[in-house]
């Protein structure tokens, strides 16, 4: 099984498709899983392998979720002991380290490090490694100035999937790109939120690469020109009827005000624009509310995590739903509603 697993995630990788790769590095019985068990999880929360029964899963799907929103990885702590030490980093008496000095536990909470409340009643405990991958963001350059070129380069660099399109261009124009196009036909419907696309063709077709890219979905469009030429251009859209809001999508001039004057310094004012946005959506994505970004609900009875979208016992109990981790919880909870109707509520 788990052969199939890795096996999987090679395929999703050369496809470019995001998931998330858990693996259970350590484990305190009783549970079904074991060190080194693994599962895949996709965008849509379906998951391949096993890294523990109904007590583990739901909080694994959550946290990888989140893995594959914020780009960032985790070492998921499920345990009956409330916070830390964890399993992993709690170490034996007299452990030392590289100078034969005894090293201290850790203490207080980790950067990457979850802590979750394991409400089982078999006790038992388990540490899960959760990794995002998730393909490279799309860098389109348009254009084959100077400019374009030192993007290209540094888009590698920071490793983008670099496309260059130019009528013109060759490879020897963009030795660093991933995919050099000729035209702009039907690039629009290949960008996604996480594609940045740069016009530099320095007013030799400004308008007609805008009017290609400007009704996609690309998270960042910027061009590159003086804010009077930049104003003319759009106004000409506008003219031909492409609707505002698609037009208030594009940066001008695009990058950081800098100061730059060379055309490497101007392809670094941009490069570091739109690293500064990935950044800030990032960031967002972190300081999200948890019950919007996660679906979530607690079982009013142990404590557990419940993806309310797959939660199999529910009851209601003033016009509230409340969702459950197992039969007992909520027959638990049907027996006295109002006394654990109100410790959820405090």
């Amino acid at each position: 099984m788990w052969q199939d697993v890795l096996e999987e995630a090679v395929a999703l990788r050369a496809k470019g498709e995001p998931f998330a790769l858990a693996t259970v590095v350590a484990a305190r019985p009783p549970q079904s899983a074991r060190p080194g068990f693994k599962a895949i999880i996709h965008q849509d929360g379906s998951l391949k392998g096993w890294v523990g029964g109904s007590c583990a899963r739901p909080t694994v799907l959550k946290e990888a979720l989140k893995a594959l929103e914020d780009g960032r990885p985790r070492l998921l702590c499920l345990s009956p002991e409330p916070g830390p030490p964890s399993l992993t980093r709690r170490r034996p008496p007299g452990w030392a380290h590289g100078r034969g000095q005894v090293a201290a536990p850790f203490t207080g909470p980790q950067e990457g490090v979850i802590e979750a409340p394991m409400t089982c009643q078999s006790q038992g405990a388990l540490e899960v490694y959760i990794e995002p991958f998730l393909p490279r963001p799309q860098l389109l350059i348009i254009g084959s100035t100077p400019v374009a070129q030192a993007l290209a380069r540094l888009g590698k660099l920071l490793e983008f999937q670099v496309w260059g399109s130019d009528p013109a261009a060759t490879q020897a124009d963009f030795p660093d790109a991933d995919l050099l196009l000729d035209g702009l036909e039907g690039v629009a419907s290949r960008l996604s939120p996480q594609s940045h696309v740069v016009v530099a063709t320095h007013g030799e077709y400004d308008e007609e690469a805008l009017a290609a890219v400007a009704g996609s979905e690309a998270g960042y469009i910027g061009l590159v020109a003086s804010p009077r030429r930049g104003r003319a251009a759009l106004q000409y859209l506008k003219e031909k009827g492409v609707p505002p809001e698609r037009l208030a999508k594009v940066k001008c001039p695009a990058g950081l005000d800098l100061g730059a004057l060379t055309p490497a310094e101007v392809a670094l004012t941009i490069a570091a624009e739109i690293l500064q946005r990935r950044r800030q959506a990032v960031g967002e994505a972190l300081e999200a509310p948890e019950a919007i970004a996660t679906g979530d609900a607690v079982d009013p009875v142990c404590g557990m995590t419940v993806a309310v979208a797959t939660a199999r016992y529910t009851s209601s109990y003033g016009e509230v739903a409340f969702y459950f981790c197992c039969l007992p919880c909520k027959e638990s909870f049907d027996r006295e509603p109002e006394r654990y109707a109100l410790a959820a509520r405090a």
